[in-house]
């Protein structure tokens, strides 16, 4: 749980709670039985607090943590389709625009963000830590984007993120869900630093009395309290190579089929996990996913979330395809884990099928994104541009 003792408390009841001292802010995401999952409330209330916070010449740094054993386990995607469910996708919408505003907004950041990803880190959650300046990462964290599996795809900025991991690396976790540990979460870029969850208490009270928004001045002192993990034996990380030889591919069939290749060339479980992660994904969700991601490496964070928001649109709307609503039915609410994917197969999919998700959305009260302009931008920020 979080300690609340040593600083000014404010809206203990709050999704959101703050803490105060001297020139730093500490936020804590407060939903522990949920794991964190951003609500609406959440996502408005964080909105509101950086917006402020950057314009305050008292705050010069900001600190992210969540309560309990998660730091974000994504967004609340049960309330998104419960919107739906009633008949209104544009409210679901509605949640994915603020949501999207709030990583531009991290994004682009004037103040250093240091996220402490003691946890579970997954979807809504990573967009609402990868994108700041610094990322902890500890032996407890748990990172996955396993939007594929749901019948999405990876959002909430990931194609600018993701596609800018080491080589074909951020093909092969968002396509495939697979789960990073902390070790491999600094290896691949995710996490700026590694801190053992031991020594966190010490590190955010470092931070508290450090009186300066210089990112050299925080990264030492991060610094101070890190060490290099090990790669674990089964890591993804010692398997850039294979990674590289199959994930390359200029399609998801392709992919699967190099990946079956190498799998009849040598006996490997990591190899097999991850063609039964893509066979049991979504063939709609992959095929959007790889483009999205191809696309990503070569746009600012705006362009991506903008796209993006596109996208979800797509699939809140259900014209194109309603493999979200079975996602959601198979893993969250009835939680048989046996989604009927429509098409079920890859092949099915024609290139003009992925294409319609690109395109904006035929509806009258639609439009694209609203990114909200950024001034005096530090040189880290403004090359996202």
């Amino acid at each position: 749980m979080a300690s609340c003792t040593s600083a000014s408390v404010k809206a203990q009841d709050d999704q959101v709670l703050v803490e105060e001292t001297l020139s730093a802010r500490t936020l804590i995401l407060n939903r522990p039985r949920q794991l964190n999952a951003l609500s609406n409330q959440m996502v408005s209330r964080l909105l509101e607090l950086f917006i402020a916070y950057e314009e305050d010449p008292n705050v010069k740094l900001l600190v992210l943590k969540g309560n309990g054993r998660a730091f974000c386990a994504g967004g609340d995607v049960s309330a998104v389709v419960r919107y739906i469910r009633e008949g209104d996708w544009k409210l679901g919408a509605k949640f994915f625009a603020k949501e999207y505003i709030l990583n531009y907004v991290m994004a682009t950041y004037a103040k250093p963000q240091v996220s402490i990803l003691n946890g579970i880190v997954m979807g809504g959650g990573a967009g609402a830590s990868i994108h700041g300046r610094f990322r902890v990462a500890t032996e407890n964290s748990v990172f996955a984007m396993p939007e594929t599996a749901l019948g999405l795809f990876p959002d909430v900025g990931a194609s600018y993120f993701l596609s800018r991991l080491p080589r074909f690396f951020g093909e092969y976790v968002g396509l495939t869900g697979a789960k990073l540990d902390g070790a491999e979460m600094l290896e691949s870029g995710l996490a700026t630093h590694f801190v053992p969850s031991a020594k966190l208490s010490l590190l955010e009270e470092a931070l508290h009395k450090e009186d300066s928004s210089d990112p050299v001045t925080i990264s030492s002192i991060i610094d101070k309290y890190s060490q290099q993990p090990y790669l674990k034996e089964q890591s993804a990380c010692l398997r850039l190579d294979v990674i590289d030889r199959c994930f390359s591919r200029r399609t998801v069939e392709e992919i699967l089929s190099a990946l079956e290749r190498e799998a009849m060339n040598k006996a490997d479980a990591w190899i097999t996990t991850t063609i039964q992660s893509l066979k049991k994904a979504s063939p709609t969700s992959l095929k959007i996913s790889l483009r999205l991601i191809r696309e990503g490496r070569l746009q600012g964070v705006g362009q991506c979330l903008v796209r993006e928001y596109r996208m979800v649109c797509h699939v809140m709307q259900g014209k194109l395809s309603k493999d979200f609503f079975e996602g959601c039915r198979a893993i969250l609410l009835d939680k048989d884990k046996n989604p009927k994917w429509e098409p079920s197969k890859l092949e099915l999919i024609s290139n003009n099928m992925v294409e319609q998700y690109f395109l904006k959305v035929v509806d009258e009260e639609w439009e694209d994104l609203k990114l909200p302009a950024r001034f005096h931008l530090p040189g880290y920020a403004a090359a996202k541009l």
